[in-house]
């Protein structure tokens, strides 16, 4: 079984309508979206969760009142000055690092786990998809897209697919870490414009670093033909896998406000033969 993952090394080059549209013409695959942040894959694939689960990590003090003895110790201690004069815990202020656990006299500070999400299996028209959904404000989601890859491979690998086709979140922080790490390989998307190349420059020297083989496509090629040749220029120089260029067009727009992918909008249309192209590369490389 392999994993592709689709990343982009900013939001907004339509990472996500690439791979909807991709489900369209894969068979026997698993999706995932591992882009816990922002999460809207789901807005076109129509999932009908079957699994819900709480997703927890983390911790957040709790000072029981009753208990506590007023001493102060746990606000000198906290480097973060999330505990307030009434002695109750700014959550959003705590870091969870459990220094005043650990130096209250009288016991009184309780430490549980944060529910920080949820994560769900669901079935979809293209096949089984699991996802998630992060809260808001809160952190961790490297951890959760760790969760939702892992949880892809067993029932991947339970239900016998060849393909887990994995929606990456954008940039190059931890979340984008956790989910190519031990990937078959990267299509990074990218688009014609200055923060669109120095964007994919870094993720693709990221995808390097771990020794995960990576792709280049460019979403509205045609916008910026001399960025585009830039990047083309950039992906043969670093020995990245040049699949192709996708035009401008409606269509991705269109075809996401009724729930669809490009195919199913317009199976014949003039961008969905360069989306079928670069898809042929994809098989072929893994």
């Amino acid at each position: 079984m392999k994993e592709l993952v689709v990343i982009s090394g900013k939001g907004g080059t339509g990472k996500t309508c690439l791979t909807a549209a991709f489900s369209s013409l894969a068979d026997n695959i698993l999706l995932c979206d591992a882009d816990v942040d922002a999460a809207d894959l789901h807005l076109i694939t129509d999932p009908c969760i079957r699994d819900s689960y709480d997703f927890q990590a983390g911790h957040t003090a709790v000072i029981d009142i009753n208990k506590c003895s007023a001493c102060g110790l746990c606000r000198d201690m906290c480097r973060w000055q999330a505990v307030t004069e009434d002695f109750e815990v700014d959550s959003i202020a705590c870091e969870g690092c459990g220094v005043c656990v650990y130096f209250c006299p009288e016991k009184a500070i309780d430490f549980p786990l944060n529910t920080c999400g949820q994560w769900f299996i669901s079935d979809t028209r293209f096949g089984p998809m699991v996802h998630a959904m992060l809260g808001i404000a809160e952190e961790n989601s490297g951890k959760l897209v760790s969760l939702v890859r892992q949880e892809a491979k067993k029932i991947g690998e339970e239900k016998n697919l060849d393909l887990i086709l994995t929606d990456g979140p954008p940039g190059v922080g931890c979340p984008v870490i956790a989910a190519i790490g031990g990937a078959s390989s990267v299509l990074i998307v990218t688009e014609p414009t200055v923060s669109g190349l120095h964007d994919m420059e870094r993720v693709a020297k990221l995808a390097a670093h771990f020794n995960v083989s990576a792709m280049v496509c460019v979403n509205k090629f045609d916008l910026n033909l001399d960025i585009t040749v830039k990047i083309k220029k950039f992906s043969r120089e670093n020995e990245l896998m040049w699949l192709g260029n996708v035009p401008f067009d409606p269509i991705f727009t269109k075809a996401m406000v009724q729930a669809k992918t490009i195919f199913e909008y317009d199976s014949d249309s003039n961008t969905g033969r360069a989306v079928k192209k670069i898809w042929k590369h994809v098989l072929k490389t893994i």
